[in-house]
């Protein structure tokens, strides 16, 4: 009888598996008939902001919960703002993040194109308004945000199943190297754009090397002699910035004084002309500073470095920057041979000049050697861009023996707007296929041939937008 009843008893749970199977099976097609809208919001923790039309796409700006603490999921947690451009769920996704805020104009990047996919673009935890209240800084480190992108990741990849490549640019291609670091398990391929890396902190002789050669003798003569003017007319120029801050309510609390923002502007100035202009816009750099007016020196270091930044009110959106430069990613110092010392009072000052100093923050030294060490030897379907003439590019990642199917490219000429695109041809095309491969949708032609490789979607001039992605300057 026992028998009999234990039979009966498998024989129905046995019956109820392949019914809720049966179930499952058909309840699929219904599933993937929904609106994505709706496929979206289903994911636990995910709630909509905003859509916006664009012709092609369905643009979402959505708040995704998140713990502050991924190690301790119960102790709280945060909206994170993230975008989707959503193009297809049978066609590759790109994973976006540029490290700080997230745009909530409908964009793609140029993987995105490359590969015509979809995009998810992720809001770097503590950038407002994807910052806990009140805030523990000591969550805000680069494991904490790659977790970040894995938890996006696997609660979109149900809904996107074909392939993903991660990317961003500057901080954000750092962000997509780090998340790879973290998760190598998570994406098909890495494209990260003019990525800084600093492994030792206290070593900076690069830069130095790097502003020595950087364009032609006579455009780093113009822009030398323009930042050493600003600092020898320092008294005129700065009683013209406290009138300015003044006019504006600008404050200086946290860097601490006038006399310490006017420097920090005036000492970013060459490093700001070479991140972001080219070396055709020399011409617009007065040629001779000693008998320029104080106008003319004044509007170059303002247009180029920008007087409003080291204020509070400038700063304060950078703020995790800030952190994040002062406790883990490390900040660059360079000489200034050309200006003589009396007239540098504090030189670069460190990070921690700009952040408020309620925020304890400690140096971890180890945190970018391991992940040097890592792509070193580890890395595989990764392919880093950079600019020839771009500052932050003096320290770039470079891959060891360990290194698979990843490449290091160099844009001739380029500054920190570096791109596929800008790449001398041989390049252009091997960097486009493998992107096409590593998203799963290289045609037969490019498989077979690299050289046929091209972007498989149109160029939008409103989506595709190729601007520099412009930070104030000395933030990558």
């Amino acid at each position: 009888m026992r028998k009999a009843l234990r039979w009966l008893l498998a024989l129905t749970v046995l019956i109820g598996t392949l019914s809720t199977a049966g179930a499952a099976t058909a309840a699929q097609p219904e599933a993937s008939s929904k609106d994505i809208k709706e496929r979206l919001l289903s994911i636990p923790g995910m709630s909509l902001v905003e859509e916006k039309p664009y012709t092609g796409y369905r643009f979402f700006v959505l708040n995704y919960t998140q713990p502050i603490d991924h190690r301790k999921p119960s102790k709280g947690t945060f909206q994170q703002r993230i975008t989707v451009l959503h193009k297809d769920v049978s066609r590759p996704t790109v994973f976006y993040t540029g490290g700080y805020n997230v745009s909530t104009t409908p964009s793609r990047r140029e993987p995105t194109q490359i590969v015509d996919g979809n995009q998810v673009s992720m809001e770097y935890r503590y950038f407002t308004p994807s910052r806990p209240s009140p805030a523990d800084w000591t969550k805000l480190d680069i494991w904490q945000a790659a977790s970040d992108q894995h938890r996006i990741f696997r609660a979109l990849k149900k809904i996107y199943a074909k392939n993903w490549v991660s990317t961003g640019g500057s901080k954000g291609g750092m962000t997509a190297t780090y998340y790879e670091r973290f998760y190598p398990r998570d994406m098909d391929g890495v494209v990260a754009y003019v990525a800084p890396n600093d492994v030792v902190n206290n070593e900076d002789s690069a830069y130095d090397r790097f502003f020595t050669k950087v364009g032609t003798k006579e455009c780093r003569d113009r822009l030398n002699g323009v930042q050493r003017e600003a600092l020898v007319r320092r008294e005129p120029l700065e009683k013209r910035y406290a009138e300015f801050a003044a006019a504006e309510g600008y404050t200086f609390n946290t860097v601490g004084s006038l006399d310490k923002a006017y420097e920090a502007t005036v000492l970013d100035y060459v490093w700001g002309f070479w991140q972001y202009s080219l070396l055709s816009d020399c011409g617009t750099i007065p040629a001779d500073a000693k008998n320029a007016s104080d106008d003319d020196i004044w509007n170059s270091i303002d247009t180029i470095a920008g007087f409003s930044f080291y204020t509070d009110q400038g700063l304060e959106p950078y703020t995790p920057y800030y952190y994040q430069a002062g406790t883990q990613l490390g900040a660059p110092t360079i000489q200034f041979p050309h200006i003589e010392k009396k007239y540098v009072r504090y030189g670069y000052l460190p990070p921690r000049y700009f952040v408020p100093r309620d925020i304890e923050m400690r140096f971890q030294p180890g945190v970018m050697k391991n992940v040097d060490s890592w792509v070193k030897h580890n890395a595989h379907q990764m392919l880093f861009v950079y600019g020839q003439n771009d500052p932050w590019g003096a320290e770039p990642f470079r891959l060891g023996k360990g290194a698979r199917d990843s490449y290091v490219f160099t844009a001739p000429g380029a500054n920190h707007g570096a791109n596929v695109a800008g790449l001398v041809a041989d390049q252009k095309a091997l960097a486009t296929s493998k992107i096409l491969k590593w998203a799963g949708v290289a045609p037969a032609t490019v498989q077979q041939d690299a050289s046929k490789a091209k972007p498989l979607a149109r160029y939008d001039a409103r989506l595709d937008v190729r601007d520099v992605e412009r930070e104030p300057t000395l933030r990558p």
